[in-house]
């Protein structure tokens, strides 16, 4: 592990915020590792399922000496190095050729871990038809009702949510939806129909997990077309990859680990769609998903205001020529009195 150094500068401090835990999660970074040996079917479904993670993918072109199931302290590295939560290792051995393991991590350490077998794989480059956009958040199906029943089942399925998932929205345009992936179950045995129980299904899987259905992933680009309503008419076109896999082992995940990943802090459903966080006063956000805030200013002296000076409040010309008139009649008026009452003033002398 890491050791934990305090910020020394702002850019350091702004990036260990940005690692900090979150009420609505960043996409998951997902690394592709290769093991000492990978065989070309391997290969191929690394490069294709890292084009569909893509841009939220690393790949480690070097080959590693990595077993997840045995020693997990060089993934807990890489992820605390590279700030990623996803690992997919590819290895494969004589005991168990063509492997893939999903790990997940949590706080960087490992949450629970997922290994399966690739039994049949067909590129991208095998479908002559157009691709998604790297980037656009797919739709995910899952076609079978012991993806929420059986627990090797269910964890996959959560392995697959949090490995195709992007970025938490709200909302999405419908032209934006161009790619779905399909996720099915081979024919299902008798003994694990839609009856079984969980501590059978548990029971069971633990004497022989090579009895459980084959998953079957598919991926299709989505066109939506004319159909004379407001609803558009909805065509698959294959896209590919079209991939084959068979469970094999898997690790669970920690009671208490699982107890910390699972915690959330007390929020107000409403605080949490608004995507507000934490409360604050004097905000809020409007019909239209505009944030707004509220501001107190104290009582103003309109006497005291600085207006602008326009010409037209000037007084008019008409208006200075008539008070010009009455300012020199008054003043002749004026002089007729000063000048009678010195004429006054000699004759009494």
């Amino acid at each position: 592990m890491l050791r934990t150094v305090k910020p020394k500068n702002a850019r350091s401090k702004r990036a260990l915020q940005a690692r900090e835990p979150k009420e609505i999660e960043d996409p998951r970074t997902a690394i592709f590792v290769k093991g000492t040996h990978t065989g070309e079917k391997v290969n191929g479904v690394m490069k294709e399922l890292m084009a569909l993670k893509r841009p939220h993918a690393i790949s480690f072109s070097k080959k590693n000496t990595v077993r997840p199931f045995e020693d997990a302290s060089s993934l807990e590295f890489w992820a605390q190095k590279n700030d990623a939560s996803l690992f997919v290792v590819g290895q494969s051995t004589k005991k168990r050729p063509d492997g893939l393991t999903f790990v997940r991590m949590f706080d960087y350490r490992v949450l629970d871990m997922c290994e399966v077998g690739v039994d049949m794989f067909k590129s991208m480059a095998e479908f002559k038809t157009p691709k998604a956009t790297p980037g656009h958040k797919p739709l995910l199906h899952f076609a079978s009702d012991l993806f929420d029943s059986h627990p090797r089942f269910v964890q996959l399925k959560s392995m697959l949510m949090d490995f195709f998932n992007g970025e938490v929205i709200d909302s999405i345009c419908l032209a934006g939806i161009e790619h779905v992936i399909s996720i099915s179950l081979g024919p299902t045995p008798p003994s694990l129909n839609a009856a079984t129980t969980t501590l059978q299904a548990s029971t069971s899987t633990a004497a022989a997990p090579e009895a459980l259905p084959k998953v079957h992933i598919r991926a299709y680009t989505i066109r939506l077309l004319a159909s004379g309503t407001r609803i558009p008419r909805v065509e698959l076109t294959p896209m590919g990859p079209f991939i084959d896999l068979s469970l094999r082992r898997h690790q669970e995940a920690d009671a208490e680990l699982l107890k910390q990943a699972m915690k959330r802090p007390k929020l107000r459903k409403t605080e949490v769609e608004k995507g507000l966080g934490k409360k604050r006063k004097n905000v809020e956000v409007d019909e239209m998903g505009d944030l707004r805030g509220r501001i107190h200013v104290g009582k103003q002296d309109l006497s005291k205001l600085q207006t602008r000076k326009m010409k037209g409040l000037k007084p008019g010309r008409d208006a200075v020529i008539m008070d010009g008139e009455d300012d020199s009649g008054e003043g002749e008026s004026g002089a007729e009195d000063e000048g009678g009452q010195r004429r006054k003033r000699r004759r009494a002398a």
